[in-house]
């Protein structure tokens, strides 16, 4: 099979769906490619912060009507050790098999044609350059796709000849499990954001939809392979992390095994585009314990689609998504390094306590500033207004 198509995205996650829903609403023809046939889960953390939450209010989706839980606290642990306080925002935690599907149909709604179970094996460059030239998509099982313009938004994973190259932390292996906690453990947990630190990396835990828990974390690869595998890095984390420990005391896990990628590229950020245009994380990787993730590869959708709309080029919009996220994306990954190293581990519960709202001011100083949101073209007014707005203050 072989097609033309002037639109092409590649990859169905937030930002790629995001993406093609802003170009279908503007009446350019476009199609989604998503490998996965049906819903699934990912490695993630499934945290949407104020940003994230008004992005998708933007594209008419409340994910508290599909069942997210709402977090007003972080609580971190450290060995017996914890300091908890207020987030800056109300926050909601919403699990990626639900969003990412909600975002799938919504670009389907605006127009988008969505083709499920394609697989990209190869992406050509012919002629080069994002507005005048052309690309070849080779599909797993013969197929090929001719686009005039290809976004791509693979999240982690990378398409063949187009790798990303690397970041500043790159030795970490992603976990998640979903797990159904005992009722006492589940009230303990409501409203919270629960990060624990353990020898060689850090996770989270919180409540999504239907009254499950999310348990998201890194570790370092030479830590995870000196254990043997998952069944004994997740006991020795509940030995070391007494919090964690109780959560998950008499806990049933929802799925056989943990998900699992590596590596992950924290820090990465793409400056230039060298003929392609990335969103997501093949644009940015920013350390999951921001919790900001999400709210950047939906900014980055929108920022994509709106530049290229009126008429911006593929380095313009690089650079002007790299200036949103170059400060936030230096301070985060610093602190990710940190915290996998004893002392990090050590010292962090003692230093959080002793600085006035230090918990605050990380949140504030690794979140997408307010002036880099994109406004909406729609009466609600402005992304910046939404985020003011008595919905998201605590």
């Amino acid at each position: 099979m072989h097609d033309s198509v002037d639109h092409l995205v590649i990859g169905g996650g937030p930002a790629g769906s995001m993406l093609a829903m802003r170009l279908a609403e503007a009446g350019r023809g476009v199609v989604l490619l998503e490998k996965e046939r049906e819903a699934h889960d990912k490695v993630c953390g499934e945290f949407l912060s104020r940003e994230a939450v008004a992005y998708l209010g933007q594209a008419g989706i409340e994910p508290r009507d599909l069942g997210a839980c709402a977090i007003q606290r972080v609580r971190l642990t450290s060995g017996r050790r914890a300091v908890e306080a207020r987030l800056p925002f109300t926050a909601l935690s919403l699990s990626r098999r639900v969003l990412d599907e909600t975002l799938l149909n919504r670009a389907r709604e605006a127009g988008c044609e969505v083709r499920r179970g394609a697989f990209v094996e190869r992406l050509e460059a012919r002629d080069g350059g994002w507005r005048d030239g052309r690309w070849l998509v080779r599909l797993r099982g013969g197929g090929t796709i001719a686009a005039k313009v290809v976004f791509l938004a693979t999240g982690k994973h990378d398409v063949r000849a187009w790798e990303r190259d690397g970041g500043s932390q790159t030795d970490l292996v992603g976990l998640k499990m979903h797990w159904r906690l005992t009722q006492a453990q589940t009230e303990i947990l409501r409203g919270v954001m629960e990060l624990f630190l353990f020898r060689g990396g850090y996770g989270g835990l919180s409540l999504i939809e239907g009254g499950a828990a999310n348990l998201c974390l890194v570790v370092r690869r030479r830590r995870l392979r000196g254990l043997g595998g998952w069944t004994e890095l997740l006991k020795a984390m509940r030995d070391e992390s007494q919090a964690l420990g109780e959560r998950l005391e008499d806990a049933v896990p929802c799925w056989t095994r943990p998900l699992a990628i590596s590596p992950i590229p924290y820090g990465y950020l793409r400056g230039n585009t060298n003929g392609m245009l990335r969103v997501g994380d093949q644009a940015a990787v920013i350390p999951s314990f921001t919790g900001d993730g999400m709210s950047i590869a939906l900014h980055s959708g929108v920022l994509a689609a709106e530049m290229y709309l009126e008429g911006k080029s593929g380095e313009e919009y690089a650079r002007c998504l790299e200036d949103h996220l170059r400060p936030g994306m230096r301070f985060a990954s610093g602190l990710s390094r940190a915290m996998v190293t004893t002392g990090g581990r050590v010292m962090a519960p003692f230093l959080l306590s002793m600085v006035p709202n230090a918990m605050g001011r990380i949140a504030a100083g690794t979140r997408i500033p307010d002036r880099a949101l994109w406004r909406s073209p729609g009466p609600e007014g402005s992304l910046l207004d939404q985020l003011n707005s008595t919905v998201f203050r605590l």
